[in-house]
């Protein structure tokens, strides 16, 4: 019990020091045996999410919801699991787990529901929500791309980050970063902004700047700690978690940037959902549920005040 909690105050300190600002704005994961297996995560595994057994049904949300959902009596949400401290899996390789996972509980609770969180790969979720799942919550940042295809309704500010070994010996510049080994991981925002960077570096004729690119985020952390990559570019949380995990091997680099909300993933043009889901969070949030989520996993300095529907926040 005491390494628990001495693990949960760790991280926190961390990431209160290391970030202005929590958030997420997306992850991916080929399968949750690599998430569960890779040793530079196993310390996060040992969190078990904060308790949200206490939260009570609120009938007048919980009759808005859409008889799709309602009908099998459980909430599923699709999210990737290699995402920490958002979502990843416990000790036993298959129980989500992170601040995204407590959430989606507590608004299952709001709803009478039983929470069914389900990891997917991070690619598959916008796809199959309003089919095989009811909602993904998956550190998505609300982008007006991901307008065209699902609604979203916001619940945390989510901003990048950079990381590098400790003292920055490659005296990384970032704003002049032809010539060195970026590491990111596949299919996040960060790694579509690694690629434009490159291609700007070769536009104009400098070094090549090489995007090493991953599947999971401890292997982009683990990249960085054996020197394959000269500093890795993340969502704020997971860069400020993942420094946590290296005891002191690496440090954030600079501010965090490009501060936009995140939101969870509803089908498009379902305005039934979208109230149930906007009017849950923000009870959850009025009530005080929301920051004691967020506290626990020491993110709070993403927490928001009012939930919205459809607000975009990133190109």
């Amino acid at each position: 019990m005491e390494a628990k909690k001495s693990l949960k105050t760790v991280a926190a300190c961390a990431l209160s020091v290391a970030m202005l600002f929590a958030g997420a704005a997306c992850g991916t994961s080929d399968g949750s045996d690599d998430a569960a297996s890779s040793d530079s995560g196993s310390k996060s595994s040992e969190l078990t999410g904060y308790d949200v057994s206490s939260v009570q049904k609120d009938d007048d949300i919980a009759k808005l919801l859409p008889d799709y959902v309602t009908k099998d009596g459980k909430l599923t949400i699709g999210m990737d699991t290699s995402y920490a401290p958002a979502e990843f899996l416990a000790e036993d390789g298959k129980t989500p787990v992170g601040f995204d996972v407590d959430i989606a509980k507590a608004l299952a609770q709001v709803f009478g529901l039983e929470a069914d969180p389900e990891t997917a790969n991070f690619d598959s979720i916008i796809p199959s929500v309003g089919s095989k799942y009811d909602i993904g919550i998956s550190s998505f940042t609300v982008t007006k791309e991901r307008l065209e295809a699902v609604d979203f309704v916001s619940h945390f500010d989510a901003g990048s980050a950079w990381a590098v070994k400790k003292g920055n010996p490659n005296k990384i510049d970032t704003s002049d970063l032809c010539g060195k080994k970026v590491a990111v991981q596949t299919a996040t925002m960060q790694e579509t902004e690694a690629n434009k960077i490159a291609k700007q570096c070769e536009a104009d004729g400098k070094d090549k700047l090489e995007v090493i690119s991953s599947k999971l985020q401890t292997d982009v952390t683990t990249n960085v700690v054996t020197g394959k990559a000269d500093v890795f570019y993340a969502d704020s949380p997971v860069a400020g978690y993942a420094i946590a995990q290296t005891d002191g091997q690496l440090e954030m680099l600079g501010k965090v940037e490009g501060v936009a909300p995140e939101g969870i993933v509803i089908k498009k043009g379902d305005s039934q959902m979208d109230e149930a889901v906007q009017k849950a969070v923000q009870k959850l949030i009025d009530d005080g549920t929301y920051l004691k989520i967020l506290k626990y996993w020491g993110v709070e300095d993403g927490a928001i005040e009012t939930s919205g529907i459809n607000t975009p926040g990133a190109e």
